[in-house]
């Protein structure tokens, strides 16, 4: 049986990762600061990122970590930049010295692509985002390409599903920050972010950067907004840019990919949105 750390493990996307982990039968330590309800089969070792002495005993002899743990929405760059670019720093040094052959494949985010596209972000652009989160994603990334350890990244779009609360938050989400409502985004659900990480883990997307989205065409906020019941109000005025927030997941369906969920409308008749 293949062992594995989690970092991240009781966030959006860990603690519903998890138990897929553990179901696909491996091993799971994850890495948490205090005391959390974990699966009963995973080991919870406790360390902090921002403290690399605490990370020995989480990575030593695991054959994989998946490092999901990252800072987005807050306005303290400063915090950002030390969570997502220092913490996959220490994350990195403490796997090279104690469990050097094992592979990190890493969450990174669709948002590290230019938000003036003029297509779907293909893996191989140059990288210019706009947010402190973004660029920090950008620059842990490259931490982990100058590693020389076995890497994937795995850029992710916007995630959903069972429950989780992201589509019901599009409403405040759109207030908040401006968002035209034909604004759309890449998508995929819990289930497929968990085949994804599952592919990467087999060795098939080593040393690459892969898009991750289910291949449907994007979901606007309008329609997130509306399946998740808190519906906003439609324009008519111009959409700025109709290419930002768009992935292009070909890399990931050649390299093996079927999303099990394949559009969010799938997800709204299947009761898991």
């Amino acid at each position: 049986m293949a062992s594995l750390l989690l970092t991240g493990a009781t966030g959006l996307v860990g603690s519903r990762l998890l138990p897929r982990l553990v179901e696909a039968g491996f091993e799971c330590r994850a890495l948490v600061r205090g005391d959390v309800a974990l699966p009963a089969a995973v080991t919870g070792v406790r360390g902090d990122l921002d403290d690399p002495d605490t990370l020995q005993a989480a990575v030593e002899g695991v054959d994989a970590v998946v490092h999901l743990a990252a800072l987005f929405r807050t306005r303290d760059e400063a915090a950002i930049w030390r969570a997502n670019r220092d913490g996959t720093r220490n994350l990195i040094a403490a796997v090279k010295q104690h469990a050097p052959n094992a592979r990190l494949v890493m969450s990174s985010t669709g948002n590290v692509y230019n938000p003036d596209a003029t297509r779907p972000a293909l893996e191989t652009d140059e990288c210019s985002p706009k947010t402190a989160y973004g660029a920090s994603k950008v620059a842990a990334e490259q931490l982990l390409r100058d590693s020389g350890l076995t890497w994937v990244v795995l850029r992710l779009p916007f995630v959903y599903g069972e429950g989780d609360g992201h589509l019901a938050s599009m409403q405040a989400l759109a207030q908040q920050f401006g968002l035209h409502p034909a604004h759309a985004y890449a998508v995929a659900h819990h289930r497929d972010i968990a085949a994804a990480v599952r592919l990467a883990l087999t060795g098939v997307m080593d040393g690459r950067i892969v898009n991750v989205a289910d291949g449907a065409p994007p979901v606007t906020v309008y329609e997130m907004a509306r399946l998740a019941g808190k519906p906003i109000e439609g324009s008519a005025e111009p959409l700025v840019n109709p290419w930002s927030g768009h992935l292009d997941s070909t890399l990931l369906h050649e390299l093996g990919f079927t999303p099990s969920v394949p559009t969010v409308y799938a997800a709204a008749r299947d009761g898991i949105l």
